[in-house]
């Protein structure tokens, strides 16, 4: 059985449908057993369909903007 820490490392791939049929299986041995790695597959997932719903607005000129907040951050200090 996997660890927690070896679910979570393989939960973007798993939810993404990158893993093999073996590694597919340990992650779902492990989620019938994890309460805590159940919930957090669950945020994940809330995460992906709230990204994937978020207008993908283009940022204009980034350039102008990075050095606008490093001087707001030098004048901060």
């Amino acid at each position: 059985m996997l660890t927690c820490k070896e679910q979570v490392a393989r939960s973007s791939d798993f939810l993404d449908g990158q893993l093999t049929f073996r590694e597919r299986l340990l992650v779902r041995h492990h989620l019938m057993f994890c309460p805590n790695c159940r919930r957090f597959i669950r945020q994940m997932r809330l995460l992906q369909a709230t990204l994937r719903i978020m207008p993908q607005a283009p940022v204009q000129d980034v350039d102008a903007l990075a050095e606008r907040l490093a001087a707001e951050r030098r004048k901060d200090q």
